[in-house]
């Protein structure tokens, strides 16, 4: 009886474990769907880059990061948006030059083996710096150099999101921004149209 009360007990204990497995599992799934959906809910460039930094912050737990875009007249990196660092103190980058450059470069994420960098914070060397990418075309990254403190290393439904990011951010991102320049450009005519409409007064 014994040993069939142990056994029992051992099955409850897995039955558990696999049952709090499942719900982690569906957790992340809503996740990922939800910051999924919200990258594709709005056309707005500025709209689109505050869904990518709640993404960061909440889902991922950064604390210190940016976001970067390819400057392609120039050649470099340049910061669009952050969260814990001034975005105009972070330096343009050169495609190539450093790991933040080597990411643009090469298309491929970087992980460093400490997550955790002391102060002061050296810009040039990101915890985690994601590619962003339309099928090979890298269009910026995601420098992360800080996690909250409750983060203490990743788990797989990060390096979803990171996967998410790279994708379907960069996608977002590319798209908002061409429907803006289009939005102002087409604003413009249409304020030039009407000055040509416009009555010459006598």
């Amino acid at each position: 009886m014994k040993e069939r009360f142990r056994k029992v007990e051992e099955e409850n204990k897995d039955f558990a474990q696999k049952y709090v497995e499942v719900e982690e599992e569906n957790n992340n799934l809503a996740n990922l769907y939800v910051a999924s959906y919200q990258l594709h809910s709005t056309l707005d460039y500025g709209e689109v880059l505050k869904v990518v930094l709640e993404i960061v912050i909440n889902l991922i737990g950064a604390e210190k990061f940016s976001i970067m875009q390819i400057d392609e007249k120039a050649n470099e990196l340049v910061a669009v948006a952050s969260e814990g660092i001034n975005t105009k103190e972070i330096p343009r980058i050169p495609i190539g030059n450093g790991i933040i450059g080597g990411v643009a470069k090469e298309g491929e994420s970087y992980f460093s083996d400490n997550m955790f960098h002391q102060e002061p914070l050296d810009l040039a060397e990101p915890i985690v710096c994601i590619p962003l990418k339309i099928k090979e075309h890298v269009i910026g990254v995601i420098t992360i150099y800080s996690f909250f403190i409750q983060k203490t290393s990743f788990s797989n439904v990060d390096y979803e999101l990171f996967n998410l990011l790279a994708g379907h951010a960069a996608t977002a991102i590319f798209s908002s921004r061409l429907y803006t320049q289009s939005e102002r450009k087409l604003t413009t005519i249409q304020g030039f149209l009407e000055l040509l409409k416009e009555k010459p007064r006598k």
